[in-house]
């Protein structure tokens, strides 16, 4: 049997990354290789995303690249699987027909065996890593319940479904033993983990267990506001390696937008949430996420939005224009607000926050602080502190001195100097 050199381009968010690592670790044990360069392959495969227009664009652009390469002689087959092959497999079939096979979020036994692989259960708590090995992703459950407006996710990746504690940890100790230092805990809504299982929160008890395990940052990200189990909070200030961190993304704080949004929680309910959390461990750093130009959204509601942002003081944060998605509920609703108008109150919106991002970062100054390393160059090394996420917080550009700097590693350094997403220093050790 022939065995081929596949290409796979993952695209989209990191539980797109894990899903991609997962059909990695089957592949290769059926003898599969995976190219680092698309030249070197015979096969392409991308795992798509089509959350938003612009992931969408850029899946489709990937695979028509990727189209030409098969015309031009010079890889044999292309494969296209993930979000936007769940949502559009029928259009794509058609407007792509050079595309040997379309495939959705729940196929990944087909996906193997179109590229020369078998499925084995046995393999499934497997990955093959896309990430830097010192920090990485843990996915403990998949799809979602919640039915906000704007989302199409339920309808990608279906009804949330927990993974057992026991095979969560299984996979969580082989990412350890790989010299994974940093595990991020991930899902489409981690606050609902073991509902669906067990008619209550599991997540303090996986967290209190993960903890056990020997890893020297455990993070938590997308908790949604319903339902998040503040005992968690508790445990994060309790013990050592859970990092003082929460994306909690809230999307918008008008009580009419949140109820249109379909999100269960109005502003006075956020607004005491957020004072809780804070209440039970003051060292805490919070994330969110806030969209902008929602359907009806008039300049009152976004400026009681800028304000909100403003005087919550969030310490990192993210805001996207709203984007009228075919499949999600908010699609019947008119999309009142133009692209230009859009964009506009995004940056009016990250022009705030940039502003209270730079005052909060001040309490970093002359404070001397734990860093992970991610990059050296020359005389100079970029971390992340445990008050930062991979890929989308802030960065710490520290000067070397006198220390033996590695990828991967843990130093010491003192902060001298801050902007709104950047910490300035040294290392010490």
């Amino acid at each position: 049997m022939t065995t081929h050199n596949v290409f796979l381009l993952s695209l989209g968010c990191s539980k797109n990354t894990v899903d991609s690592e997962r059909l990695m670790a089957q592949a290769e044990a059926s003898g599969i290789t995976f190219a680092e360069h698309v030249d070197e392959a015979d096969i392409i495969l991308i795992n798509s995303c089509g959350f938003i227009e612009d992931a969408k664009e850029e899946s489709i652009a990937e695979t028509l690249a990727a189209i030409d390469k098969k015309a031009e002689g010079k890889i044999q087959k292309v494969f296209v699987m993930g979000c936007l092959s769940e949502l559009y497999r029928q259009e794509m079939k058609k407007e792509m027909p050079e595309v040997d096979g379309f495939f959705g979020t729940r196929e990944l036994p087909e996906v193997l065996s179109a590229i020369g692989a078998s499925y084995r259960e046995d393999l499934f708590d497997r990955r093959s890593p896309l990430t830097p090995s010192h920090y990485s992703y843990l996915k403990i459950a998949e799809g979602c319940n919640r039915g906000c407006s704007f989302c199409s996710i339920p309808k990608i990746r279906g009804r949330y479904r927990s993974q057992p504690i026991d095979q969560l940890l299984r996979e969580a100790a082989l990412l350890q033993q790989s010299g994974v230092k940093e595990l991020n805990v991930i899902a489409q809504d981690i606050s609902m983990y073991g509902f669906d299982s067990m008619g209550k929160s599991m997540l303090n008890e996986l967290v209190l267990s993960l903890s056990d395990m020997d890893f020297e940052w455990i993070r938590l990200l997308y908790a949604y506001p319903v339902n998040f189990p503040l005992e968690v909070i508790e445990t994060m200030r309790n013990r050592k390696n859970i990092c003082n961190y929460l994306d909690l993304p809230l999307q918008h704080c008008n009580d009419r937008i949140l109820r249109s949004m379909n999100r269960g929680i109005n502003k006075q309910e956020t607004i005491r949430l957020l004072e809780t959390i804070r209440e039970k461990n003051p060292d805490i750093r919070l994330r969110t996420t806030m969209i902008a130009g929602y359907p009806g959204e008039t300049r009152e509601e976004f400026e009681e939005l800028l304000a909100f942002v403003e005087t919550t003081r969030f310490d990192r944060l993210g805001c996207f224009p709203y984007c009228h998605e075919e499949f999600a509920p908010s699609f019947a609703l008119e999309d009142t607000v133009t692209p230009e108008e859009k964009q506009e109150r995004v940056a009016e919106l990250m022009e705030v926050q940039e502003a209270v991002a730079d005052e909060n970062n001040r309490f970093f100054e002359g404070k001397t602080i734990k860093v992970l390393i991610e990059q050296v160059e020359e005389n100079t090394a970029f971390g992340r502190t445990e008050y930062d996420a991979p890929e989308v917080d802030n960065e710490c550009i520290l000067a070397i001195e006198n220390a033996s700097v590695t990828v991967g590693a843990f130093c010491m350094a003192n902060i001298s100097e801050t902007s709104a997403y950047e910490l300035f220093g040294k290392i010490i050790s």
